[in-house]
């Protein structure tokens, strides 16, 4: 059974920092895309990274470039989102999700991915 569980949100000060997890069970990493979205109240949920676990090669929004950071630990099956520089303009509820495929796809698009996780909640105050 395939499960993304992230982890890690909360409430922050602007100018702050947070690491999302999203621990992964039930396929094999190694022929997956793993990507972070977000939706805002009121907001389509959007696209803010992405990382092809086989290849490393990580994707990002440019609202989102400079500041966060996506990674993997292989060992844990994890993934992360380490978010700096928070903004009032970040807080949203963040979700990670998945996909076998790891070309040709376009990774900004929610319907290239067949997996959510439930979403943590990330406020940044101002």
């Amino acid at each position: 059974q395939v499960q993304l569980v992230e982890s890690g949100g909360g409430t922050v000060q602007t100018g702050g920092s947070l690491r999302l997890s999203c621990a992964t069970s039930g396929f094999t990493l190694d022929y997956h895309t793993i990507g972070w979205f977000r939706q805002a109240p009121g907001k389509e949920r959007e696209f803010v990274a992405a990382i092809n676990w086989r290849s490393g090669n990580t994707y990002y929004a440019d609202s989102v470039k400079g500041r966060f950071t996506i990674s993997r630990d292989n060992a844990k099956n994890t993934v992360y989102l380490q978010m700096n520089s928070l903004k009032p303009e970040d807080t949203a509820v963040y979700y990670c999700a998945a996909t076998p495929k790891t070309y040709g796809g376009n990774w900004s698009f929610r319907a290239e991915y067949d997996y959510w996780g439930q979403g943590t909640q990330v406020t940044v105050s101002s």
